[in-house]
């Protein structure tokens, strides 16, 4: 009897000792790398969403507590994909094939599609979408959209490696937007986390077409150095995302975080999601990307304005003229004006005249008169010699660029105060940073502190700068754009003595290049704020007028600006800053600036060294 008793024990002891061995495996592989990555659970997420999926959707999840316990979400899955031909594997295949690797669950039949058999409309998916490459693609920023001045990323999967993308799938991650939603509507929802946000799966020339010829937005493309095996990773879980919903937030769980989030799943344990980041921008997802060596080489493919504007360089003063109105009336190539150009030149215009005819009437329907006009100026370049068009040279790739953060250390005299300062920017670039890889004329800058101490007074805030946005789009023959800035927060203005005003501003208007010269000039309103003011808010209007020029290293302004507000009273303020560019990651900036208010007005001078990062 005492035996039988030693022996039921000992029985139980290895039945306790499997189910103890059983859990701790289970609770070992909640843990790996690529479970977590499957669930969007990220060791460097927000104070938002740390330790805890990202995926705001019930739909996602088998477990109720799924999004919060990657263990209870793995039972639940085991549960539910163990049984053969179980439907949750239809809405799971890179779970299922997860543990197949890990559990050794295995299928009669010995075929891949076997646990899929009874699967019918993923099989027929996945058999439509097939890839051997994946390319990551920044569409890079434009200037008159503010959505897309931070530029873009989203991924391509090629079916064949013979460098054609007309059978290419493109992975975006987009916020599920109205198009009722006005700019300024979508850029506080947008960092309200407003939007769910949703992974879509479309042919790649569709992108083409809505970046390149649409946005006029230069395209990057990035090949990425993962493996056959890696990419289907990407493809089963692609499944598994559609139609779930994320939040979307504009500065860190966006459309780069989420393709970090992809890329871990195909190749888990690379840190690319470590970093705590309180924002995310596409050209730090290239960089993240290549610093991992996950980067093979890069494309460029210029944009159909880009490739436009090195036509008309080509040309003369004279011939730009010519071929601009040759675009409204092709009848003039029967012109003396015309003929007395040799056949090159006038195949010249005329290619560069048929491509603005269609590049400014591409987001229309085709009328009457510009398909009169296309075939026209179609007939005349047949009848001309073959113009070779220019290749597009491009700029220094936007990874190469400075940091998106900014720390400055100054030190200056205002009126007769001598003083030390502070500033740091989370984000990202102004008028007179570095250029390169960034767009000439173009300022987005988001929450900028600037603190200052003077031998008489102690560290005060010195400005605020929420955002700050400008977009100097020069004019020429061709293109005729429009100009614009808008800016907020708090800064020291001139009112009855320098104090710390609220205030809105924002402005239109116009600019030109010639030669590294950018001349602008803007009209402008203005919201203030301001304790010295009888009204709570005191509306103003005004103008501003200025010079950029940049030679090499060096960046130049001359700007001019002041404001007349509608309790009579008037302030202006005139600056001349320069900026020499250290090294990618370092600057010196010097600037004078003159202030006044109603004949009173001081003079302050400034010399800063910056340093970019991130």
């Amino acid at each position: 009897m005492r035996t039988g008793v030693l022996c039921a024990l000992a029985g139980l002891f290895l039945i306790l000792s499997d189910t103890v061995a059983a859990a701790q495996s289970r609770e070992h592989l909640a843990r790996e790398p690529r479970w977590q990555a499957l669930l969007h659970i990220n060791p460097g997420a927000t104070l938002r969403d740390r330790h805890r999926s990202y995926v705001d959707d019930d739909n996602f999840f088998l477990s109720d507590t799924g999004k919060d316990d990657p263990l209870a979400e793995l039972n639940a899955s085991i549960e539910a994909l163990r049984p053969a031909q179980a439907p949750e594997r239809c809405r799971f295949p890179a779970r299922y094939r997860f543990f197949a690797e890990h559990l050794g669950w295995e299928e009669s039949g010995g075929q891949e599609s076997a646990p899929f058999a009874h699967c019918d409309e993923y099989m027929e998916w996945r058999q439509s979408v097939q890839a051997n490459r994946a390319v990551l693609v920044f569409p890079a920023a434009y200037l008159n959209s503010p959505s897309s001045m931070f530029g873009h990323t989203l991924l391509r999967l090629d079916q064949t490696g013979d460098g054609t993308v007309w059978l290419s799938w493109a992975v975006n991650f987009g916020a599920m937007t109205s198009e009722q939603d006005n700019s300024l509507f979508y850029i506080y929802r947008g960092l309200a986390g407003g939007y769910p946000g949703r992974f879509t799966l479309v042919p790649y020339v569709q992108k083409i077409q809505e970046y390149s010829h649409m946005e006029n937005r230069d395209i990057w493309e990035y090949d990425l150095t993962l493996n056959q095996e890696e990419i289907d990773w990407v493809i089963e879980h692609l499944w598994e995302l559609k139609d779930i919903n994320f939040d979307y937030y504009f500065f860190d769980e966006n459309c780069s975080f989420r393709l970090l989030e992809l890329v871990e799943v195909a190749r888990p344990g690379t840190g690319l999601l470590d970093k705590w980041r309180f924002a995310e921008l596409p050209v730090n997802t290239v960089r993240a990307l290549d610093d991992k060596d996950l980067i093979e080489q890069r494309h460029y493919r210029p944009s159909k304005a880009q490739e436009l504007e090195a036509l008309v360089a080509e040309m003369t003063v004279a011939e730009r003229r010519l071929s601009r109105r040759l675009a409204d009336d092709p009848d003039l190539a029967q012109s003396a004006e015309f003929q007395a150009y040799p056949p090159p030149r006038q195949a010249l215009m005329a290619q560069t005249a048929y491509r603005h005819v269609r590049f400014i009437h591409r987001k229309e329907e085709r009328t009457e008169d510009v398909a009169k006009r296309s075939f026209a100026l179609l007939g005349l370049m047949s009848r001309l010699p073959t113009a070779t068009p220019p290749r597009v040279q491009p700029q220094r790739p936007p990874e190469e660029g400075h940091g998106t953060k900014m720390l400055g250390v100054s030190g200056g005299q205002w009126g007769a105060d001598d003083y030390g300062q502070l500033t740091w920017r989370m984000t990202y670039h102004d008028l007179l940073d570095n250029r390169r890889g960034f767009l000439d004329g173009a300022q987005i800058e988001g929450l900028g502190v600037t603190l200052r101490s003077t031998e008489s007074q102690a560290v005060k805030l010195e400005r605020l700068d929420l955002v700050s946005i400008r977009s100097l789009s020069p004019r020429d023959t061709f293109s005729k754009p429009l100009s614009w800035y808008v800016e907020g927060g708090l800064e020291r203005a001139w009112a009855q003595g320098r104090r710390l005003t609220r205030y809105v501003q924002g402005g239109a208007g116009l600019s030109w290049r010639w030669q590294g010269w950018q001349p602008y000039m803007l009209l402008s309103a203005r919201a203030e704020n301001n304790s010295a003011f009888s009204t709570w808010i005191t509306p103003g209007g005004g103008a501003e007028a200025g010079l950029l020029y940049n030679t090499g290293a060096w960046q130049w302004q001359l700007s001019s600006a002041g404001h007349y507000f509608t309790n009579d009273e008037y302030r202006h303020r005139s600056r001349l800053s320069a900026h020499y560019a250290l090294g990618r990651q370092h600057g010196l900036r010097a600037s004078l600036e003159r202030e006044g208010w109603r004949g009173d007005s001081d003079t302050g001078f400034n010399l800063e060294w910056r340093w970019y990062y991130d």
